[in-house]
């Protein structure tokens, strides 16, 4: 195996892939990359088994050429070597080239590296996916969809389900959910799908974090795929492998409240801000609880009392509020959360009483709710 290529293209497909890479792993070949020459190009892999990545370079983009393909070939090369050798190679252009016993020989310039290279065959073949189910979406509204939820998916292995985001894809519509059983976060989109009926699939939190690292911020479309037990994500020149997780995911759709006691509407930037400075104190106390109670007058009350430390009020005015009068504690980091990732100016949080869970909603949309327990602090 042997060819030239643009250090900038390497780079960055490695970047990519490395993603996928871990060094706690008990497959030793798992702590390299897989690079795979044909006259077509080059493709990148990695893998920790959970998730595979592949970045394909072709030879040829806009009539420029981009690798120079001298002798077609596998090899796998330490990952964490591999990595930093090619971001610090002093040219344009780097040489691979692959002689016997896997040794490797990288050069660029002046430099000249030797790595031990690992035997290809011993690494595992990536899942051939049937694309029976394919749906499409935007790359950015994916990205979106993956920032609205999957903070409130739980870093608890007791209910293993749980650190997953739920996505159900139903008549063109997409629904991606998240909890960790003291909040939730829901958005839906419309979707171009090929699915027949209801397909519910739970894909881990951390791969969807990963995914939207290497995404781009494009409107083209992105494609999924889903099978069994894995998903696939084929972007341009990218293929992102996770496995799913076992198990049924629990019906939410009783966990959010239909009616509603008090209705709150309020500037998402005053009501963010107000519980940001009121959480400096409560940051003490080991759950970070912050306290509201509505006025008459449409004034809202952000409270929080740590008694060895200090405390703090502050009073936000609301666009509205209808109902009854209220006092309700919460985690200040889940509201937070909640409001960072909702869009628009003005949000309406729904109570139903200070021990039920609430909902927050942008006002003038209803594909996008976050959902929280109180705090029983009195």
């Amino acid at each position: 195996m042997k060819f030239i290529i643009q250090r900038d293209r390497l780079v960055h497909s490695v970047q990519e892939v490395m993603k996928a890479v871990t060094s706690r792993t008990t497959i030793p070949i798992l702590t390299g990359i897989k690079i795979n020459t044909t006259t077509e190009g080059i493709t990148l892999t990695g893998s920790d088994s959970d998730i595979s990545i592949q970045s394909f370079i072709p030879a040829e983009e806009d009539g420029n050429e981009i690798v120079e393909v001298q002798a077609s070939g596998d090899i796998v090369l330490n990952a964490r070597f591999f990595s930093e050798i090619v971001k610090k190679l002093p040219m344009d252009t780097v040489e691979i080239e692959v002689q016997t016993n896997f040794q490797t020989i990288i050069r660029s310039g002046k430099a000249e590296f030797n790595l031990n290279g690992l035997d290809p065959e011993e690494y595992p073949h990536l899942p051939i996916i049937e694309e029976a189910n394919l749906f499409k979406l935007p790359t950015d509204l994916l990205k979106t969809l993956i920032r609205q939820t999957v903070f409130a998916v739980s870093t608890s292995e007791t209910r293993p389900i749980l650190t997953g985001v739920n996505l159900k894809v139903e008549n063109d519509e997409l629904t991606c959910i998240a909890t960790d059983s003291h909040r939730l976060a829901m958005r839906t989109a419309n979707i171009e799908s090929k699915i027949n009926g209801t397909y519910s699939v739970v894909i881990p939190g951390k791969s969807l974090n990963e995914l939207s690292k290497i995404l781009d911020d494009t409107n083209e479309l992105i494609e999924i795929v889903i099978t069994e037990n894995q998903v696939l994500f084929k972007a341009k020149n990218l293929l992102f492998f996770s496995r799913l997780l076992e198990g049924n995911y629990p019906d939410t759709s009783r966990l959010i409240p239909t009616d509603s006691k008090t209705d709150v509407i309020v500037k998402t930037k005053e009501l963010l801000q107000a519980i940001d400075r009121a959480s400096l104190l409560a940051k003490e106390n080991r759950n970070n609880v912050v306290k509201l109670l509505t006025h008459d007058g449409g004034v809202i009350e952000v409270s929080s009392n740590t008694p060895e430390v200090g405390k703090v009020v502050e009073e936000v005015v609301a666009e509205a509020i209808e109902g009854e009068e209220l006092k309700i504690s919460f985690s200040a980091k889940f509201v937070m959360d909640a409001l960072k990732a909702l869009e628009g100016t003005d949000i309406k949080i729904s109570f139903t009483g200070a021990m039920r869970p609430f909902v927050i909603c942008p006002l003038h949309d209803d594909r996008m709710l976050q959902l929280i327990l109180p705090v029983r602090t009195y």
